[in-house]
Order: C-alpha cells, then sequence, then structure tokens
C-alpha cells in the first residue's frame, strides 16, 4: 500500500518543478478569486445617482466595504477548516491510509453543510446589528444590508465550493480545482453588469443585483467542485458511508482546522476594527482602505495560492518522513513566495495611481488609496516571508504557532497602532504605515517558531526516515 501512494507526484517529482506545477493553477484561482472580489467594487462604484442620492457609487462601495468582514469570515470557516482537511488528507495519502482518507473527506462535505447552516442563521437575524455597530448612515445601513443578507443566506455555494476546492488540492489535482474557480469568476463578472444596470431586459437591481451575480458564480464552483472530486478524484472514495460523522477525524481535522480559522478569522476581525478605527478619520478613509484592501488581494492571493501547494506537499512528505524533500519545500515555497511578493510591490508602486484610477471615487478617497498602496507595499516581502512560514507550520501541524504568527501581525500589532495613529494630527497620512511595521514584527515572531519547528520536526523526520531504511534489512 505504502509503495502504491509513493507514486503520488508529491512524493516523486522534483519539488522545484512540483511547487510550481500545483502552485500556478492555484495561484490563477486565489487571483480569479481576488479578481471577482473587485469586480463588485467596480461596478457597484459605477452605479449612477438615484433616488436624489448624489454619488450613490461611492455609498455602494463603502456598503462593501462594511460587509466585507462577513464574506471574509465564511471565507476564513471555510478556508481554515479546509487546511485541516489538506493537512490531514495529504499526510494519511502519504501514509498509504486510503480508507481514513475517504472518511476525512466524507466528513469534510460534512463540515461544510453544517457550516452553512451557520451563516443562513445569521443571514436572517445578524444583518442589521451588525452594520449598525460600523455606521449609522441610512444609505449605507439599507445598502450593506441588502447585499450582505443575500450574500449569507445563499452562502452554501462559497462554503461547499471550498471544501471541494481543499480535497482536490490535497489529491494533487489543481487543475480541476482551478478550472471550477474560473468558471465560477467568469460567471460572475459576467452577471455583474446585468443585474446591477438591468441589461438585456432585466430589471436593474442594483446593489442586490451584484451579491446576486457573486452567489451565482460561486454555485457554479460549488457545482463544477462536486463533479470533478466524485468524479475523477480517485484517490479517495466517495460513498455515502463516509458522510458519517466521525468524532476522532473532526477532532483531528480542527486540531489543525481551528487554528487555521481563527487565524483566518482575524483578517476578517483586522478588517472590521479598521472599518471602526478609520471611521474616526474620514469616511472617505474607510472607503478607500476597502479599495486598497480588494486592490492588494491579487497580490496577497497570489502568495496563498502557492501557499495552498507549499502545504499539502510539505505534509505528503513529512507523512512519508523524506527530511530531504520536506526541506526542499520549504525553501522553494519560501523562495517562489518571496518572489510573488517583490513582484507584487514593484508593480504597485509604479501603477498606485492608475490601479486607483479604475474606480469612479472622489478625488479625496482617490487620493487617500493612492497613499495607502505607497505605503503599505514597502511592507509585502515581510508579508510574503510570514505567509509561507504560516503554511510551513500548518503542514506540520502547528496550528497554534501559525496562529500567534497570524495574532501578532494582524491584531495585536496593527490595530492599536492604527489607532494610536488616528490620534495624531496627520492620521491621514500615519494610518497606513500600521501595516507594514505590524508585518515586520510578526516576522520576527515567525522566524523565532521556524527555528523551534525545525528542531522538532525535521530532526524527528530524519531519525524515522533512517529506521525505516534500516528495517528494509533487518
Amino acid at each position: 500500500m505504502q509503495k502504491e501512494f509513493s507514486k503520488n507526484k508529491m512524493g516523486t517529482e522534483p519539488i522545484g518543478k512540483l511547487m510550481l506545477t500545483m502552485g500556478i493553477p492555484m495561484i490563477l484561482s486565489m487571483v480569479l478569486q481576488a479578481f471577482y472580489n473587485i469586480v463588485d467594487s467596480y461596478f457597484v462604484s459605477c452605479m449612477p445617482d438615484a433616488g436624489g442620492i448624489t454619488g450613490l457609487g461611492e455609498y455602494g462601495v463603502n456598503a462593501l466595504t462594511l460587509a466585507f468582514p462577513i464574506q471574509m469570515l465564511m471565507v476564513a470557516v471555510g478556508v481554515g477548516t479546509g487546511v485541516g482537511i489538506n493537512a490531514l488528507l495529504s499526510r494519511s495519502l502519504g501514509q498509504g491510509d486510503r480508507e481514513r482518507a475517504s472518511k476525512i473527506a466524507g466528513n469534510a462535505i460534512f463540515l461544510g453543510i453544517c457550516t452553512y447552516v451557520v451563516f443562513l442563521l445569521a443571514g436572517l437575524f445578524g444583518v442589521e446589528p451588525y452594520l449598525k455597530t460600523q455606521t449609522s448612515d441610512p444609505v449605507v445601513l439599507e445598502m450593506g444590508s441588502a447585499y450582505l443578507r443575500i450574500c449569507t443566506i445563499l452562502s452554501f455555494g462559497v462554503i461547499l465550493f471550498m471544501i471541494y476546492e481543499k480535497l482536490l488540492q490535497a489529491t494533487g489535482r489543481t487543475v480541476l480545482s482551478t478550472a471550477a474557480q474560473v468558471a465560477g469568476a467568469v460567471t460572475n463578472i459576467i452577471l455583474d453588469p446585468v443585474l446591477i444596470f438591468g441589461l438585456f431586459g432585466l430589471p436593474e437591481m442594483g446593489i442586490e443585483g451584484a451579491a446576486y451575480a457573486t452567489v451565482m458564480g460561486q454555485c457554479v464552483s460549488m457545482v463544477l467542485g462536486a463533479f470533478f472530486h466524485h468524479g475523477f478524484n480517485r484517490d479517495v472514495e466517495s460513498r455515502l458511508r463516509y458522510l458519517k460523522p466521525d468524532k476522532g477525524i473532526i477532532a483531528d481535522i480542527y486540531k489543525v482546522g481551528v487554528p487555521a480559522v481563527i487565524m483566518q478569522a482575524l483578517m476578517s476581525f483586522m478588517t472590521y476594527g479598521v472599518n471602526i478605527i478609520f471611521g474616526r478619520v474620514s469616511g472617505a478613509a474607510v472607503t478607500a482602505y476597502g479599495i486598497y484592501y480588494k486592490i492588494q488581494q491579487f497580490v496577497f492571493f497570489a502568495a496563498f495560492g502557492l501557499n495552498n501547494a507549499l502545504i499539502p506537499i510539505v505534509a505528503f512528505n513529512y507523512g512519508m518522513q523524506d527530511k530531504r524533500r520536506v526541506k526542499s519545500g520549504i525553501k522553494y515555497g519560501l523562495l517562489y513566495t518571496l518572489g510573488i511578493m517583490f513582484v507584487g510591490a514593484l508593480g504597485l508602486q509604479i501603477f498606485a495611481e492608475n490601479a486607483a484610477g479604475i474606480f469612479s471615487l472622489s478625488a479625496q478617497t482617490q487620493a487617500l488609496c493612492v497613499k495607502a498602496i505607497r505605503i503599505a507595499t514597502w511592507g509585502y516581502l515581510f508579508v510574503g516571508a510570514n505567509v509561507a512560514l504560516q503554511g510551513i507550520f500548518q503542514a506540520f501541524g502547528n496550528g497554534v504557532r501559525s496562529l500567534i504568527l497570524s495574532m501578532v501581525r494582524l491584531v495585536i500589532v496593527a490595530l492599536p497602532l492604527a489607532y494610536y495613529f488616528t490620534t495624531l494630527e496627520n492620521a491621514e497620512d500615519l494610518i497606513w504605515w500600521a501595516f507594514p511595521i505590524a508585518e515586520g514584527c510578526g516576522l520576527l515572531v515567525g522566524m523565532v517558531f521556524m527555528r523551534m519547528t525545525a528542531r522538532e520536526k525535521l530532526r524527528t523526520a530524519g531519525n524515522r526516515r533512517i529506521e525505516r531504511e534500516a528495517e528494509k534489512y533487518a
């Protein structure tokens, strides 16, 4: 059985090439996700004034910014759970345990269904109370509530797709998960202007049209992801009996997954906190941050895409106890991620005004958005190293260390520092420095944790490998 699973490309192909062949589809997938995150904002910013409201498009972008933390939270729970699934499934495949791998896959789908029920209830009862914690503007409240209610009540598409995506990634079928992502993105991009502006005889739905376009795209991805997994994912079996919840497997998934959920949720919490803190400066600062955040996702999500390749590669080879390939996976993961962030930072520095100018924003908001890009990109190499280190910790099952690193870079340093900057006279210039400073502090913590992880995990892997080789000749 071990021999059968050792033929998996994650255990045989050269690591540098493997990281690219698995990573590029994931990078494309994540960049597409970032693209259709920004599509809503673009088309909403282009909405014409109506109902006696001047600047309706900018009100709409503000509403999307305030709603975005909940959308991020949905992704956080799905991705965080998926990280636990990915690491556990890849390790089980590396160990040659197909039965356990199949149970993990079945329990993953069960957990996705349970997650959807939670967000369905949140959409039915919690949307307006949540938005009222960030704004009292009646226009923003109405638009944000309409958008967010649709996205949460119909969130089964995004949640279940993320589960299927991780199942495909864990078995090395990144091209299939990317194809599903592409189909969903294209659907959203096509439907956004059609539903927002009422093209081809359809009613003009405004911001609600943006929400429906988003969830329809997510549903397309979900359907294709399910089809690819159940039809082509031969490394695991897709039988109804594997959907039966297994307490032990669920506990193992969340042993890695809970810290990852919390880690991903910290991004949501940070965005929510920044919305409130930046609101002390101006509404324009909040809107500028919302636009900048979605622009930066093109770079950040590319790094996250490569990280999605790093985790199963390192986890699989750690399961095989191949110290050499594990170290190679770490090396290439760091190098490639830093390369992505360097190119992204350079591109945004050069084209900052062009990127901000895509949206129909007031002169003040656009100027603040350009300022955010110019300042925040100075910390992108720190971000790249931190993202790679978090993936390495997750692959080894050290979810707590990944969580602590995230807390330092996203909450413990960033939010208090941002709040402090709002108390100073030139707050609109200083608040953006909170992000690169926080990432630098995070990297210091990550380097300490990496030394500890290398000492604990790589030495153990090497010893077990020697023992296994010795057993062959005993």
